[in-house]
């Protein structure tokens, strides 16, 4: 995709000119605003700034188009629903405010329930990464593949941590016993759409979270699926955006890795 396609084009022109702004947010969080949405769950003026810009961008190129946005909620669209943006103007807002430079626009284009196409971006490392239906994965116009690793003790996992106010503590420390006794390491890094996207580039062979939004996973759904690798609940079950889990990785890898959390669920 060395040329993108208009689509692509819209979406990448709205993420950078957001990523601007929060460029500049990050290096002066200190000052920013902040409200508390609830338990370890935090909002800044950074977010609502850069929802603003993504949904003027996008809107301004397809009035038609619905949004499903991480802070505005869902509004419809003028074409019933049939195609819908999917934005987390700021994943890894904790980061953001802790000077943690990891961080992620995501966005992501629904049509009939289907995600179509796709873009993070990471604005302090300067990555971007796209997707669209049937057209490969890149990053930064170099297309990108999941890893080719076949067994778990050579693998490297991605996962969420659950905090204050999340449940299922004990059964997130069962399979992360699990897992650590079997790979070559997991990581936490507090991004999704980051953490998906690196499943999708090869950095990491796979990630599970449960509980999470489909602000947080739209986009990264269709970077796994068009670099080759395979999405899932875990537990096996066709993934939706709506799903209570998320399990990512590469083929050779998907069966023993969900047998593993299916199997910590029974010691929990």
């Amino acid at each position: 995709m060395s040329l993108k396609s208009p689509l692509i084009t819209v979406m990448t022109r709205a993420a950078f000119k957001a990523a601007r702004h929060l460029k500049r947010d990050f290096g002066e969080v200190e000052n920013l605003q902040v409200s508390r949405k609830g338990p370890a769950d935090f909002v800044s003026t950074a977010d609502l700034k850069a929802e603003k810009i993504l949904r003027e961008e996008l809107e301004r190129a397809r009035p038609d188009y619905g949004f499903l946005m991480e802070e505005s909620g869902n509004s419809p669209g003028k074409d019933g629903e049939q195609r819908r943006w999917i934005v987390d103007p700021l994943d890894g807002t904790s980061n953001f405010l802790h000077g943690l430079p990891h961080f992620a626009i995501s966005l992501a284009l629904e049509e009939g329930g289907e995600v179509i196409a796709a873009v993070i971006l990471d604005p302090i490392k300067d990555e971007l990464f796209t997707a669209e239906k049937g057209q490969g994965a890149f990053l930064n116009d170099r297309r990108i593949r999941v890893s080719g690793r076949r067994r778990l003790d050579d693998a490297l996992f991605a996962t969420g941590i659950p905090f204050k106010g999340k449940r299922g503590h004990q059964a997130f420390l069962a399979e992360l016993e699990q897992l650590m006794a079997v790979s070559a390491g997991v990581r936490r890094w507090g991004t999704a759409s980051l953490d998906l996207a690196y499943v999708a580039a090869g950095r990491y062979e796979g990630f599970w979270e449960r509980e999470l939004q489909p602000w947080d996973i739209a986009a990264g759904i269709l970077l796994v699926r068009e670099a080759g690798g395979q999405v899932s609940e875990i537990g096996g079950r066709a993934m939706r955006l709506d799903s209570s889990s998320i399990l990512a990785s590469n083929s050779h890898l998907q069966r023993d890795f969900n047998k593993l959390l299916m199997d910590a669920a029974t010691t929990a």
